[in-house]
């Protein structure tokens, strides 16, 4: 996890940076940093609000900023639009469109399920820019028995792949917003609503009824059932491994969910 930082602990220059595109800052939220971002913020300013993410440049992750303004522009309109970027002392920093809405509810009697396969369906339809993304192939093959597996998981797709539900923004009966594309990946269309079930899992779902809400999404029916198992194993490798080495109570239900999925897939 990153060393989290405040608006009001930032540089001088950094703050004069951002008040140059944004008029005066009246205020500023601070959002617990997240797996990859060291600042994470609200600030409501003199021309409204604006989500900052931040990144120190010696950071190990600081080329996520290029991605994520990279990615941003063909991911409309799920993605918010990038309104400004700012390079001052060290600081790497992106202003983000302000979305209102709420994490997503994954359980299994909410309303907000439909919503998120309509939004899945979208992200189903973008194709992946020539931009520097994951690729799925090189992502999750070295979780197979035999890697060269892997190549079912190839397509000219742009994935999320990080559909915590706090990733997805609900507002009413809008259409569901993405946000922190931090892990975006070219691949087969299919494996967002594949990821999609292990969190399902996670919230409640039984495997089947995961995988149910899973093949409403349309870019489901193009997977073949031999794709669809190696994902199944490949991602219950992946989630083991993050327990592993960053052991919680979050990583670790995932982990279980997605050895449930594997079960299920294997019962035909």
């Amino acid at each position: 996890m990153p060393v989290q930082q405040t608006w009001n602990s930032l540089p001088a220059d950094v703050h004069a940076a951002v008040l140059a595109q944004t008029g005066a800052v009246h205020r500023a939220d601070d959002i617990a940093a997240g797996y990859v971002s060291q600042l994470a913020t609200t600030l409501h300013t003199e021309s409204g609000r604006v989500f900052v993410k931040g990144l120190r440049h010696d950071y190990t992750f600081a080329w996520n900023q290029q991605r994520e303004a990279d990615i941003a522009p063909h991911a409309a309109p799920l993605a918010p639009a990038v309104r400004w970027r700012i390079d001052a002392d060290g600081w790497d920093l992106l202003g983000f469109e302000h979305l209102t809405g709420r994490g997503a509810d994954y359980a299994p009697d909410s309303a907000d399920l439909p919503l998120v396969v309509d939004a899945l369906a979208t992200l189903g339809d973008l194709r992946c820019p020539d931009v520097r993304t994951e690729d799925a192939v090189d992502r999750w093959a070295r979780h197979l028995d035999d890697p060269a597996d892997g190549t079912a998981f190839a397509g000219p797709a742009l994935l999320h792949t990080d559909l915590n539900p706090a990733n997805v923004l609900i507002d009413g009966a809008a259409p569901a917003r993405l946000v922190d594309w931090a892990y975006a990946t070219r691949g087969a269309a299919w494996i967002d609503p594949a990821c999609w079930i292990v969190w399902l899992i996670h919230s409640g779902h039984p495997a089947h009824q995961a995988e149910q809400w899973a093949a409403k999404v349309p870019s489901w029916s193009t997977a073949p059932k031999h794709s669809l198992d190696l994902f199944a194993t490949a991602l219950s490798g992946y989630w083991h491994t993050l327990a592993t080495e960053y052991p919680n109570p979050i990583t670790q239900s995932l982990r279980d969910g997605a050895a449930a999925w594997v079960r299920l897939r294997a019962e035909g």
